[in-house]
């Protein structure tokens, strides 16, 4: 492009988008330059790599560009003449430059930060960061001088904005003459770039040199940071601590293996192993509650131990009531493990955990990642037995991608589309009341029997979510206050559910797994907070399974190995987790993570697995939550490596699919 055609667009009424261009591209030179000068040593400096960093970064910052002008592009081609030549609008230009140029002068030096940190362009850690805003913004305030920062950006800011005044560079655009017919062909033009770069680019399309330094730098972190939100997805490989592949499966097996388990193959990466229980098998029903952020502590077990049974988690409240009659009251006639972690802190980590049986990955749950179907599951197993299986849900389960998972591991899909006026009483933001939840639920067990069907209903609750609202009148704590009321109402539709159960002619060859997706809050000065990850789980029918109370140390994804154990199935299996019943206690161990933290818990030891190859190591007690910072934990951290990696690697080649 010569100057002349350059001049031409600058003093159309697109030459602003086109001065900012030129504006990001020089920022985001500067900033790729500085970011080459901090990993020096490490950049790899043949001329060739050199070339492609800058040269694919150059069309990287153009595409990661055409999503930041989409809101100018759409502003230029629809405002009139009329107001696009007022002196209003002048100044209103200026003052959106001031703000664009400050945001796009932030972004550089947030860049310069993060690189500072882990070495990279942003990527899902950014938007962890954006999740925790409160302890990322006072992690901010305590490490970087953000007033001398903030100072900096806005002196930048007036000065980008007071050279394009005195060089009158906006002049010639903002008097210019228009047709709306040639804007709109002129914006479709300049949106079709952003529509083209969402098709057939995406982060890793630069990944080519051998040096990640020089890929990272290939990379737009603007575009980064929106390639993270759509992935959510952490590299394994990059960040975290490694050991051979080979030598991990290795281990691995020897881990995994039990008495009444063999494997199917000697090959070192295939953990396919079959399970054989003697005797006959059982073919309950099995209704399975997966109850929204019930922590351990709001039960009997746990909370008997407590000063103030309903003061814990931050929920502070003077009610001295037991929060969970019912649940303890079924408790008392099951099959409790007391002893259980959540391995994460949303609901689709749980999910992920009771339904894979596998330690959680870095970064986002499998229920929101892609290739997430056919996979090798608890659902499948029971599929294959001739179960009729459905996925019930009091809202929508399009939220976090739960239908999709669902329906493409072997489930039926019942939300809260599927609900009738009639069948709804009460709804909030998340969906209909838990009562209306488990009528419709009693409705599908009804069905399947009725057509001579086993099934195996999962339950997903939520009215333990803020803003914690259900019907009046239910219970003795008003609706819309707290957690604890949250809880106790949850509580009492379970207690109903099961009474109307148990008038239903399946209750007799029906078992009901209740167990927690996660804690009600995993906050604390802790890296993780090991005790405020302890759920409730448990199996329920007194005339099918014996009441006792386990104490073994377990986790989430011996959820479903220990079902199946209850029912006597011989199976294949690729779980990583266990059966509980039958774990020795050389086997007892609990994962717990934080979507970039991993968490593995041996006896009293717990090693945290995090980016830039760190472990930390904490001796801990598990009666008083305390924990202690060690040098090393050699066999834990051994131990935490072996199952994550081989975790990550079964997902990533997809050895855990059904087959």
């Amino acid at each position: 492009m010569n100057i002349q055609n350059l001049k031409k667009i600058l003093h159309s009424r697109f030459g602003g988008i086109l001065l900012l261009y030129l504006v990001f591209i020089a920022i985001s030179l500067v900033s790729r330059t500085v970011l080459l000068s901090m990993s020096f040593k490490d950049v790899s400096l043949n001329p060739l790599n050199i070339i492609w960093s800058y040269g694919a970064g150059l069309i990287m910052d153009t595409f990661a560009y055409s999503y930041f002008m989409i809101p100018f592009v759409l502003f230029l081609m629809f405002v009139s003449d009329r107001f696009f030549n007022s002196n209003i609008h002048k100044w209103f230009a200026y003052v959106v430059y001031f703000i664009t140029f400050c945001i796009l002068i932030f972004n550089g030096v947030s860049e310069f930060f993060f690189w500072d940190e882990f070495g990279v362009r942003y990527n899902f850690i950014a938007v962890d960061y954006l999740v925790y805003t409160t302890e990322v913004l006072g992690n901010i305030k305590e490490s970087y001088p953000l007033p001398a920062l903030i100072s900096g950006i806005l002196i930048a800011g007036i000065a980008l904005t007071w050279a394009v005044i005195k060089l009158k560079l906006l002049d010639a655009s903002l008097v210019s003459k228009s047709i709306l017919k040639t804007r709109i062909r002129t914006g479709l033009v300049l949106l079709g770039i952003p529509v083209l770069s969402f098709i057939l680019i995406k982060n890793t399309t630069v990944e080519i040199t051998k040096n990640r330094y020089n890929n990272e730098l290939a990379k737009n972190g603007i575009h980064s940071i929106f390639s993270a939100f759509l992935n959510s997805e952490l590299d394994y490989e990059v960040f975290y601590a490694l050991h051979d592949n080979q030598e991990n499966f290795k281990q691995l097996r020897d881990l995994l293996k039990s008495e009444n388990s063999k494997f199917m193959s000697s090959e070192t990466f295939n953990i396919k192993r079959e399970i054989i229980n003697l005797g006959e098998e059982k073919r309950y029903n099995v209704v399975f509650i997966t109850v929204e952020s019930l922590s351990a502590e709001f039960m009997g077990f746990k909370r008997n131990k407590k000063e103030n049974p309903a003061d814990f988690s931050g929920n502070v409240t003077n009610y001295k009531g037991d929060v969970t009659p019912y649940l303890d009251a079924i408790a008392d006639s099951s099959l409790l493990f007391t002893n259980l972690y959540a391995v994460g802190t949303r609901t689709i980590y749980g999910l992920e955990a009771v339904t894979l049986g596998a330690p959680p990955k870095p970064g986002q749950s499998v229920v929101k990642r892609p290739n997430n179907e056919n996979m090798f599951s608890v659902g499948q197993l029971f599929k294959e037995r001739g179960y009729d299986l459905k996925y019930i849900y009091g809202g929508y389960g399009y939220f976090d991608n739960m239908n999709y998972y669902f329906s493409n591991n072997g489930y039926q899909i019942v939300d809260r589309s599927d609900l009738s006026e009639e069948e709804i009483t009460y709804t909030n933001a998340w969906g209909v009341c838990d009562q209306d939840l488990f009528n419709r639920a009693l409705k599908e067990c009804d069905k399947s029997f009725a057509e001579g069907k086993p099934f195996l209903n999962h339950l997903m609750t939520t009215s333990n979510h803020r803003p914690f609202t259900y019907p009046d009148g239910v219970i003795d704590i008003p609706s819309h206050t707290t957690r604890v009321g949250g809880v106790k109402y949850c509580d009492f539709a379970i207690g109903e559910f099961i009474r109307k159960a148990s008038e239903k002619p399946w209750f007799k060859n029906t078992v009901f797994v209740i167990v927690a997706d996660h804690c009600a809050g995993s906050a604390g000065q802790a890296e993780l907070p090991f005790m405020e990850y302890q759920i409730p789980f448990m199996i329920y029918n007194p005339g099918l399974v014996r009441p006792q109370q386990i104490a073994k140390l377990c986790s989430q994804i011996d959820v479903a190995p220990t079902l199946l154990g209850v029912m006597n199935w011989s199976y294949k299996t690729k779980f990583f987790g266990k059966d509980i019943v039958k774990m020795a206690p050389e086997e007892e161990r609990a994962f717990i993570s934080n979507y970039q933290k991993l968490g593995y818990i041996k006896n009293d030891r717990l090693s945290i697995l995090s980016p830039q190859q760190k472990i930390t190591h904490y001796k801990i007690d598990p009666q008083t939550g305390e924990m202690k910072r060690e040098k090393s934990a050699p066999e834990t951290d051994k131990e935490a490596i072996i199952y994550y990696q081989s975790a990550n690697y079964v997902y990533k080649n997809k050895l855990n699919k059904w087959d």
